[in-house]
């Protein structure tokens, strides 16, 4: 840089402003310092420079004595000059690039912080236990959760981009309200949900406007799959309905059971005593056979409304299912064209409980099943051990290839007094649930209207330490005897 203005003159060299060029590229590397140093190198080399002219140290080549030099004093004021814009341009372009410096720290500092958020929400909305989805004013989807994957059954790529009514299977009643500015700040409702696996769910939905960044509105939807929560409020309203029942079958039970038996051993004397006529007997016996389907009625009745007597022992639930088996062939309700089987292992499945009680359930289910088979079918009983949620279950399932049962109706059929059959009391299933709920279990009813029904009932296997209040009672109440 100084050899080439000292070939172009020196002290009147019109390229002596291109030392600034050093000392901004030096401010934008090493800041202010960097362009400091510099500046008093290029100070340096300019004085020497201009010392080297006026002293004759030039050589030929150099230019030499060919260039006029100004006065002394016009160099002097020339040298000034050169030296502040040196110390001026040092500080100017030191502190700009300190200054953007710091500003590109703070830039820095800002786009991590806002990182950090962004993380930090998509964390929090991908821990959300409920659906989260936002869409644009159109409806369509611009974010869409983990949890929101997880009861839909569909990728977050595959959502993204695509109408959330489609999504979320809105009914049309619910497309068109969101077309409409929203009454109120949010909207709540509860559909059906059918995955891609087939299941179906009841989902709790709301529906909120939003702002979205760019200034214009969107819709905030929340949901969550509440089938399980209204399977068990369905279960509690049953059992109370039951209890409910219970308790009236337990008041009623002994103020008709008594009067009947009375009128009933009346109507019995009375046929053997007096001269009837053949209407008048055929009277009597539709009397006599209405008076024990009564009795039949209240008996059940009292069997669910009345708290059992445990006989606990330890069972093989094979065994007591051939045996019911066995029964049923032989029943009344099987004909010709029924098959009844059994599937168990070929180890034994023990489990402990009431015999009668076991057999009760087995019996009650099994025959409904054949009742709903009035052309025919095949029954299958099973039993099974099973693992499941942490713990051993026996299972008890019940198949048969009847009518089905219409998915409305599949709440009811536990219910009192609730039949389909033309000679049923509406208690079995009752007193099976009544039963299978002292024990702790579950029942899982499946069913298919033309092909059939799958009742499968679900025990846990009760350790030692919960089996002895039980036995206990037990006991107390056969001492009581």
């Amino acid at each position: 840089m100084s050899g080439f203005i000292g070939l172009t003159g020196g002290i009147v060299s019109y390229f002596s402003s291109l030392y600034l060029l050093p000392i901004i590229a030096a401010s934008i590397i090493s800041f202010r310092r960097g362009a400091f140093q510099v500046a008093v190198l290029n100070g340096v080399l300019y004085l020497g420079l201009v010392t080297a002219q006026y002293l004759g140290l030039f050589p030929d080549w150099l230019g030499g004595d060919a260039v006029q030099l100004p006065s002394r004093q016009f160099a002097q004021y020339t040298i000034a000059i050169n030296l502040s814009g040196f110390a001026a341009v040092a500080l100017l372009s030191g502190s700009l690039a300190e200054r953007l410096r710091s500003a590109q720290s703070r830039l820095q500092d800002a786009s991590d912080e806002i990182q950090d958020l962004r993380a930090f929400n998509e964390y929090v909305i991908d821990g959300l236990l409920s659906g989260l989805v936002t869409t644009d004013a159109d409806g369509r989807v611009l974010t869409f959760n983990r949890a929101a994957s997880a009861i839909t059954g569909i990728p977050k790529e595959q959502a993204l981009g695509h109408d959330a009514g489609e999504v979320l299977q809105l009914p049309d009643d619910v497309r068109a309200r969101l077309h409409t500015p929203l009454q109120t700040r949010s909207l709540r409702v509860e559909l059906e949900y059918r995955t891609g696996d087939g299941r179906q769910l009841e989902v709790g939905l709301m529906v909120t406007m939003i702002a979205l960044p760019n200034g214009r509105s969107g819709y905030l939807f929340t949901f969550q799959d509440v089938t399980e929560l209204r399977r068990l409020e369905r279960t509690a309203r049953m059992q109370q309905r039951l209890a409910a029942a219970g308790e009236m079958a337990a008041g009623i039970a002994h103020e008709i059971r008594n009067p009947l038996a009375a009128m009933s051993g009346s109507i019995q004397v009375l046929r053997q005593e007096l001269q009837l006529s053949d209407d008048q007997a055929q009277l009597m016996d539709i009397v006599l056979r209405e008076s024990e389907r009564l009795n039949d009625t209240i008996r059940s009745f009292l069997a669910y409304a009345r708290p059992q007597k445990f006989s606990i022992a330890n069972l093989d639930l094979g065994k007591v299912v051939g045996d019911a088996a066995l029964l049923l062939r032989n029943s009344s309700e099987a004909h010709d064209n029924h098959v009844v089987d059994v599937k168990a292992p070929p180890q034994p499945v023990w489990f402990e409980a009431d015999e009668n009680q076991v057999r009760q359930i087995v019996w009650n289910i099994a025959s409904n099943g054949l009742r709903a088979m009035p052309n025919g079918g095949r029954l299958l009983l099973s039993v099974d051990m099973e693992s499941a949620n942490g713990r051993d279950e026996v299972t008890l399932s019940v198949k048969d290839e009847g009518h089905g049962i219409p998915a409305d109706e599949l709440d009811n059929i536990f219910q009192p007094f609730r039949s389909s059959f033309e000679k049923g009391t509406g208690l079995g299933l009752a007193i099976v649930h009544r039963i299978v709920s002292d024990y702790g279990g579950v029942i899982q009813v499946s069913s298919t209207v033309g092909a059939g029904t799958t009742v499968c009932v679900r025990l846990p296997v009760r350790t030692a330490h919960a089996l002895a209040p039980a036995k206990a009672e037990s006991a107390r109440r056969k001492s009581a005897r």
